[in-house]
């Protein structure tokens, strides 16, 4: 290793199997390793690939790639080592459950590079859900940075809820209308009990293995050392107190989005591209439900009329291998399936609307690109997030009722549609408010913004950390495992096994 490699400082990545949950981190290596550390990346086989194609070698030298090996564990098909890549959500607890089995695996690939680096890791980044990362981390004197992939304003709501259950009262009542008030927010923010997420209801439920799981990384996430939040100071400032003071010894919530403006130009597999260059500007609406919901086929029937029926060009990205679009598609829409480049696509100047399910990603995406949403909640925290984007940030219109899995007639897309895209009040006000919102993302990310002041200044704060826990580590470390008595267990980079 060259000499002013061995100098640089160093950060090593988990994340979580998904690529909602992957891709801001691979965003944030990139912003990293641009200013000059050392990234390492920790993922399995199969996740691989894609990591390597977001982080091609050539371009990004100071960014590592190791693999661990996904454990076998039943009953999930084998190869399957993401959770879009299942085939039913009724397998989620069992991925998870997996995912606890990198533990081993993963003590020794932290040993190996805190044994073999000339400068030890200043901290571990790793996602909610590999919480058992933490106890590995105090054990060798390393801070770990929990990352949820969340807004600090969902994230914030979902602790006062999961903590409070302010919302019993409306459940045990059966009205799913009587608002509801989130200790710690101001008295104007009131949710309904639809907008609560279905983890935060169920949080009662000793039999839910996902509520399991949760209660058993509860702790491993309120006592990390900080909080990689992927947003910024426009948007989510007035939510880091309230996030913070469910955490313990201090710690921090760190805003340093959107870190999508960090990402390098993706390749265009599907020659979207180039089918937008022929649209005007502001003429196209992009529509987009995620990676993990699978839509049911009549609703994209639904979807595609409505979108026909607005009279507006549109791209519509589906994961369904069964559906076949109306011949009505073709009038002045492109279907494309799988993985499309999101970013590029939302950046793009013929692309006025987004109709998206409110994934946190997609949000921060669709705002840094200056374009309004016509919300469309699924799963998880996709109502609060919906609730954010049109009542608190004003860009956005809602779409439908707001019930979870209601089928949406083609009437009202088609509605929705026009208002997000056309010359409605709510519309034109959105639009409006969404490029202001653009202005603030560049600037955060500038030098001197917010979101570049708090990455420097969590840089600095980790350095003072590490110059006082390595000294402590070396005396107290488990010689041991750190001799390499024990072996690596399948540990390897770039495909080749490290003995």
């Amino acid at each position: 290793m060259a000499a002013q490699e061995t100098e640089r400082d160093h950060v090593v990545i988990f994340p979580f199997m998904a690529k909602g949950h992957t891709i801001p981190l691979l965003h944030l290596a990139v912003a990293l390793s641009a200013r000059g550390l050392r990234v390492t990346l920790v993922t399995t086989p199969a996740n691989s690939p894609f990591i390597r194609h977001h982080l091609p070698s050539c371009r990004h030298p100071a960014v590592d790639i190791l693999t661990l090996p996904f454990p076998d564990l039943q009953p999930l098909p084998a190869g399957v080592e993401s959770t879009d890549g299942l085939p039913s959500l009724d397998l989620y607890p069992a991925f998870l459950r997996a995912t606890a089995l990198l533990r081993r695996p993963f003590q020794h690939l932290l040993v190996r590079l805190l044994r073999d680096a000339a400068r030890p890791p200043l901290c571990l980044i790793s996602d909610f859900f590999l919480g058992w990362t933490l106890p590995l981390c105090r054990r060798y004197g390393l801070p770990r940075l929990v990352f949820h992939g969340m807004s600090a304003f969902s994230m914030a709501l979902c602790k006062s809820l999961w903590v409070h259950q302010p919302h019993s009262t409306s459940a045990a009542s059966g009205d799913h209308r009587l608002p509801i008030h989130v200790p710690g927010t101001p008295p104007s923010l009131l949710l309904t009990l639809v907008e609560v997420p279905d983890t935060v209801r169920n949080a009662a439920n000793p039999d839910d293995p996902v509520i399991q799981f949760l209660n058993e990384l509860g702790d491993s996430d309120v006592s990390s050392w900080g909080i990689v939040v992927n947003s910024f100071a426009k948007v989510d400032g007035d939510y880091v107190r309230l996030l913070e003071s469910f955490y313990r010894g201090g710690a921090r919530a760190w805003l340093l989005g959107p870190l999508s403006l960090f990402a390098d130009p993706e390749s265009d597999a599907r020659d979207c591209l180039k089918w937008l260059d022929g649209k005007d500007r502001g003429s196209v609406v992009y529509v987009s439900f995620g990676t993990q919901v699978h839509v049911p086929d009549t609703q994209l029937d639904e979807v595609a009329h409505g979108l026909v029926q607005s009279g507006y060009n549109f791209v519509l990205v589906v994961r369904s291998e069964s559906w076949v679009p109306p011949d009505c598609v073709e009038e002045g829409g492109k279907v494309v399936g799988g993985w499309v480049p999101q970013g590029k696509i939302l950046g793009h100047a013929a692309i006025g609307g987004f109709v998206s399910h409110c994934g946190w990603n997609s949000v921060l995406e669709s705002l840094s690109a200056g374009v309004p949403i016509l919300t469309w909640p699924m799963i998880a925290e996709q109502q609060l997030n919906a609730k954010h984007v049109v009542e608190l940030l004003g860009a956005g219109v809602r779409l439908g009722g707001g019930e979870t899995g209601e089928i949406i007639e083609r009437e009202e897309v088609a509605k929705g549609v026009k208002e997000v895209m056309g010359g409605g009040e709510k519309g034109w006000k959105a639009r409006e408010r969404a490029a202001e919102l653009r202005r603030a993302a560049a600037d955060a990310v500038a030098e001197g913004g917010t979101s570049d002041r708090a990455l420097e200044e969590l840089l600095e704060e980790l350095r003072r950390a590490n110059s006082n826990v390595v000294r402590e580590f070396w005396k107290e470390e488990d010689q041991a495992v750190v001799a390499g008595e024990e072996n690596h267990a399948g540990l390897q980079q770039d495909g080749i096994p490290i003995a």
